[in-house]
């Protein structure tokens, strides 16, 4: 039998390997070592995949170790050729927890371990800090969303006006909210503006001021890693996982209770 291998060499549990086909439909499988070389002999192996007819197909590395892929046509007609990629693993498991269940979330947890002290007053309850380019997909949906639920919400569409100094608005909106919520996307990441208030945000959480909640949106962990390894280990939420509509209802739950 003929088929395409690659030897993908050590991959770490939580890693992912997209195929993609360029011509028909082909059995394509994701195996170790010892069971690639039962496949080589003909022998019965196990293996992550199977019959694909639609192309691309992303196969999560279901434990550390030495990993190939290989396509194939057995039982199918024609021919085919592939391309495969070894993806960054997905968000940590941890990071889909409760937001209520860690501690940390909560401003003032020495006086109290789920609420704010009586004489904390702020002027807003969340901060949202983004790109631009989120807004439309993600950041106004979120800002309209907490709202609704009753939230006091700084997003800089509700809140600046022509003649406004965007710095002096921000340093205040900043000084001024419970939750700084930062919208952490490729885009974020090579604005100026949006680190200004990400530094912001971080000194004041160090300083026990203001508590982070990062938002991923189409970025990966190794980019948030490479971007700030202290941000990539705080409880998040992930667009891929959660929608706006769930992730404003838990902000609002956990910021209300």
């Amino acid at each position: 039998m003929k088929y395409l291998v690659w030897d993908l060499k050590q991959l770490k549990s939580g890693e992912r390997v997209k195929v993609t086909l360029n011509g028909n439909a082909a059995n394509v499988r994701l195996m170790d070592s010892s069971n690639y070389s039962n496949y080589k002999s003909g022998r019965s192996h196990r293996y992550s995949g199977g019959l694909v007819t639609k192309s691309p197909v992303v196969l999560g590395v279901p434990s550390s170790g030495h990993w190939y892929v290989t396509v194939d046509m057995q039982g199918l007609r024609g021919s085919t050729n592939a391309t495969f990629q070894v993806l960054p693993s997905a968000l940590p498991t941890y990071q889909d927890a409760p937001l209520s269940s860690v501690p940390s979330l909560v401003l003032g947890r020495e006086q109290s371990p789920f609420g704010f002290l009586e004489n904390d007053y702020r002027e807003h309850d969340v901060f949202i800090s983004h790109a631009f380019e989120d807004k439309d997909e993600i950041v106004r949906p979120l800002a309209i969303a907490l709202r609704n639920a009753g939230l006091s919400v700084w997003y800089d569409e509700f809140e600046l006006k022509i003649g406004d100094s965007l710095r002096q608005k921000i340093d205040r909106g900043l000084a001024k909210s419970k939750f700084g919520i930062v919208v952490l996307s490729k885009s974020f990441i090579k604005k100026g503006w949006t680190n200004y208030e990400l530094d912001g945000i971080i000194t004041k959480v160090v300083s026990g001021e203001q508590v982070l909640l990062p938002i991923w949106h189409n970025i990966t962990k190794q980019e948030v890693v490479d971007f700030s390894p202290s941000i990539a280990d705080k409880i998040a939420r992930n667009t891929a996982n959660f929608t706006i509509e769930e992730i404003a209802s838990e902000i609002a739950e956990l910021i209300q209770n």
